[in-house]
């Protein structure tokens, strides 16, 4: 009898552990409404995508392999790359057009928007980077400074519907967790 009871600790701790852990990540999801973040950017994505002389190179080819970003490290990686956006892409885009400029500066602030609940999580531990994690956002970098300052950023704002397609796949992934 004492055996068995012993025997059954393993399975209940790890269930436990399972537990806290899926709702850590339930606490970090993004609450937008990446429909909205989606139409605004297909709003622009033609005529960013016609300006885009390098198309045969991708800034965000880390996201474009389900294999390339284990599950614990998602949080993370949004979270840096959300940053990236803020800090390189936005910042050293130039643009002419007020339509453009009105539609990026709209997906800009839903990405500060998201950026603060990750920081959220991250103040409160539930948000790790691992190596792979950070090894991967420093790839995303890598792209980027491959090209000239100009063309990065067009790039990357043409790949946004890559960014944003991964966040909504694996929002949906970690609700269902």
């Amino acid at each position: 009898m004492k055996g068995w009871c012993v025997s059954l600790w393993p399975p209940i701790l790890m269930l436990i552990l399972c537990s806290v852990h899926t709702n850590s990540l339930k606490r970090c999801l993004i609450s937008v409404d990446m429909r909205f973040i989606e139409k605004s950017f297909q709003g622009i994505k033609r005529e960013l995508q016609a300006k885009d002389t390098f198309q045969n190179v991708t800034v965000l080819s880390i996201l474009e392999s389900p294999k390339n970003i284990k599950p614990a490290d998602v949080c993370c990686v949004t979270k840096h790359l959300l940053t990236f956006y803020r800090d390189r892409v936005f910042q050293d885009h130039q643009e002419s057009s007020p339509q453009i400029v009105r539609k990026i500066s709209s997906i800009a602030n839903s990405f500060l928007y998201m950026q603060k609940t990750l920081h959220q999580c991250q103040e409160q531990r539930w948000c790790h980077c691992s190596q792979e994690a950070t090894n991967a956002t420093r790839t995303v970098h890598d792209n980027y400074d491959q090209l000239d300052v100009h063309s990065a950023a067009l790039k990357s704002l043409g790949e946004l519907d890559i960014f944003l397609a991964w966040i909504d796949k694996n929002h949906q992934e970690t609700s269902a967790a």
